[in-house]
């Protein structure tokens, strides 16, 4: 599921009804009204899924589900340091 996105948006939930859902990222029952986490494919909430807490904290540690400012960042590359825009300011 991380492979069909490019940026993930995720935010904290918890269940008001007795519904009971299947994490995407480990396959495992996410338990009815138990907190967990809300994560959707660049922003779009039709697509939205449930996954547990620890499962994403896991996915982010290991470098997936990036969010859209994190994604950004890597598509722009390193950023010239502030010593080397000078000289090339400056001509030298």
């Amino acid at each position: 599921m991380a492979h069909a996105a490019r940026w993930w948006e995720m935010r904290r939930a918890t269940n008001r009804k007795p519904a009971t859902y299947t994490c995407p990222l480990c396959g495992k029952r996410l338990l009815a009204m138990t907190e967990h986490a809300l994560i959707s494919p660049e922003g779009d909430t039709s697509r939205r899924r449930h996954a547990h807490l620890e499962c994403v904290a896991a996915a982010r540690s290991r470098g997936k589900l990036p969010t859209q400012s994190e994604w950004k960042r890597a598509q722009r590359g390193p950023r010239e340091g502030l010593g080397a825009r000078v000289k090339r300011v400056l001509g030298r």
